[in-house]
């Protein structure tokens, strides 16, 4: 039996990119030693995403401490539910209510950066666009029909998918831009509170916190194995001449 679950658990990327077959995803790259952009993620996940999805594996003082947050001002700012400062970090809303209210329960998001992968997360959370036949009016192109609102359209605005100019290339004469109509895309119809650039800025910094989540530890691992490899240097050193000592009389 715990073969199969580990056979399971190792398959689980293999399951979460089927549903991406042709699509491109984005490249993103985490970066856990960009605090400040661990803390705004932490903000951006308390406000937009905690009121369904719980982070149920982790708890609300190792986030303080590891992102550097004091913890009154994590229970003052990040905690909505009553939770103690040293509580896991579920949510309030009952699976019952929530798999009656969206069809199914809104997953637990602790390991998904591990499961789905940074680009999915990212691509994902910027591919919504309008689609009246859903039950929420809205579709993804990473992830088909999924049963998910769009939380964040107020600050990305009403994306649509249909025919829009594309910058193909450059024409040194002009000094314009080459642009082609190219049809399938996505593009912004109605803007939001956000414009483009600062909208991708807000998701790499929630896909970022999400990528902490999913392996807190690996900050503190990637610093002992830099101290490891220096220590591994130094020793090189006394060991190479030790080794060399001892073989001398041999040879």
């Amino acid at each position: 039996m715990k073969k199969v679950i580990a056979l399971l658990i190792a398959l689980l990327p293999a399951f979460a990119l089927a549903n991406t077959a042709g699509v491109h995803l984005e490249d993103m790259k985490p970066d856990l030693h960009d605090q400040a952009s661990l803390q705004r993620g932490a903000k951006n996940f308390a406000n937009y995403c905690m009121g369904c999805h719980s982070l149920k594996f982790a708890r609300y003082n190792r986030v303080a401490r590891d992102l550097g947050i004091p913890e009154k001002m994590m229970e003052e700012n990040l905690i909505f539910n009553g939770a103690k400062i040293g509580s896991l970090m579920e949510i309030a809303m009952r699976p019952v209510d929530s798999k009656k209210w969206f069809g199914a329960t809104p997953p637990d998001l602790t390991l998904v950066a591990r499961v789905r992968g940074e680009d999915w997360l990212y691509t994902y959370l910027k591919s919504f666009y309008a689609d009246a036949s859903r039950p929420w009016g809205v579709n993804n192109t990473v992830f088909k029909d999924v049963g998910m609102p769009h939380v964040l359209a107020d600050l990305q605005g009403q994306q649509v998918k249909g025919c829009a100019p594309v910058t193909v290339g450059f024409d040194p004469l002009t000094g314009r831009d080459l642009k082609e109509e190219e049809c399938d895309v996505l593009y912004v119809e109605k803007a939001g509170a956000l414009d483009a650039k600062a909208y991708d800025k807000f998701v790499y910094d929630t896909v970022n916190y999400l990528v902490y989540m999913g392996e807190p530890v690996a900050m503190e691992r990637q610093t002992i194995g830099w101290f490891v490899l220096l220590f591994l240097a130094l020793m090189f050193v006394p060991v190479y001449y030790l080794n060399r000592e001892f073989w001398r009389d041999i040879h």
